[in-house]
């Protein structure tokens, strides 16, 4: 099965309450802005495990790059 946008996005929806999220990608690269009140407080490196306990073992076994910008609501200017 090839990964799309779409099934990222889906994933990361249902395990993690995002007030915005944008999942772009060509099928091997993938990038995504991912606002959510659980990054409120985390450093970087904290919001990115939160994000990859979100995906599963779908990071290692579907989703081989995936660059992200993770933002508390405060933060974001969209």
């Amino acid at each position: 099965m090839v990964t799309t946008p779409e099934l990222i996005h889906g994933y990361i929806q249902k395990g993690l309450e995002c007030t915005h999220l944008e999942v772009e990608g060509d099928g091997q690269h993938f990038s995504a802005v991912i606002v959510s009140p659980a990054f409120a407080g985390k450093s970087r490196i904290q919001r990115h495990q939160i994000v990859y306990a979100a995906l599963g073992d779908r990071m290692r076994e579907e989703i081989h790059a995936l660059s992200m910008k993770t933002l508390a609501p405060d933060e974001y200017q969209g």
